[in-house]
């Protein structure tokens, strides 16, 4: 069975797309008026959504790059983190060095 579609069910749902004879009421006459509708509605949702379609992976990357800007900003705090840790562990023994070389030549 061809099926093309329906007036309730169309074939396809682009209105650009679809056969303007099954737009028509069966009790309507043919003739050239037949052909004019207003689709604009139609037109413009469908426009609409396809540039929100469009704009997806603008929308992803987007969300991707402030993932990744905020992981390096969390990283860099952990190696600046992570150095400061070595330079107090750096500092801690130079310290001790000196008290024992102090304490050395007062007991000598």
């Amino acid at each position: 069975m061809n099926a093309i579609g329906t007036i309730d069910h169309p074939l396809t749902h682009d209105p650009k797309k679809q056969d303007p004879t099954m737009q028509r009421p069966i009790s309507e006459p043919f003739g050239p008026k037949s052909f004019a509708r207003d689709t604009s509605g139609a037109t413009a949702s469908r426009q609409n959504r396809n540039l929100e379609m469009q704009l997806i992976p603008e929308v992803l990357a987007r969300a991707q790059m402030q993932d990744r800007l905020q992981e390096a900003e969390a990283e860099r705090l952990a190696w600046r983190l992570a150095t400061a840790r070595r330079m107090q562990r750096r500092a801690e023994r130079a310290s001790l060095r000196a008290r024992r070389a102090l304490a050395m030549a007062v007991m000598h």
